[in-house]
């Protein structure tokens, strides 16, 4: 990797380091190809990255950002991932180091916060924004449905008392 090549790798993560909600660190133990690449498959999916990048460029690149904190993080054979979601990121992480033991959670950043690796496990947990976006639809809409069905019920009734009067003069 020439000098232009390391800028340009120092610019691009810099950019991602700015517009992320979470950034996990992870350590590499000896991952196969077909992991890597399930893992990334599975980043993707979830609106997520994962990238290998050499430490030294990653710590340059944090200079300036909300995550200068987790440079101390990167030492040894780390990859980080990243998303925009501050769940999604952490989420397929940990799911990921629960099945293999060969990718290890170091820790990560949500913003100026700097997290270990039971802190990325706690953010895992949580549920997303989608979820809990889609909560509070179904709060928001629960009372207007209620609402809904109780304007209804006296008319029904007023209904049914005159069907019923109906049928009685009508026997």
């Amino acid at each position: 990797m020439d000098r232009s090549q390391k800028t340009e790798a120092v610019a691009e993560l810099n950019r991602t380091f700015n517009e992320v909600g979470v950034v996990v660190v992870t350590r590499n133990l000896g991952m196969t190809v077909k992991q890597s690449t399930d893992l990334r498959n599975k980043m993707r999916e979830a609106g997520a990255s994962y990238k290998v990048a050499k430490n030294s460029l990653a710590i340059i690149a944090l200079e300036g950002t909300d995550y200068t904190g987790i440079s101390d993080l990167l030492t040894g054979p780390t990859a980080l991932a990243w998303s925009t979601d501050p769940v999604a990121a952490a989420r397929v992480a940990v799911d990921f180091a629960k099945t293999n033991d060969k990718i290890e959670i170091v820790g990560g950043g949500m913003g100026a916060q700097v997290l270990d690796a039971d802190g990325v496990k706690a953010l895992a947990s949580l549920p997303s924004l989608d979820e809990l976006r889609a909560k509070i639809v179904g709060l928001v809409q629960a009372p207007a449905t209620k609402l809904a069905t109780i304007a209804q019920a006296p008319a029904a009734q007023i209904a049914r008392v005159l069907a019923a009067y109906a049928e009685k003069e009508a026997a």
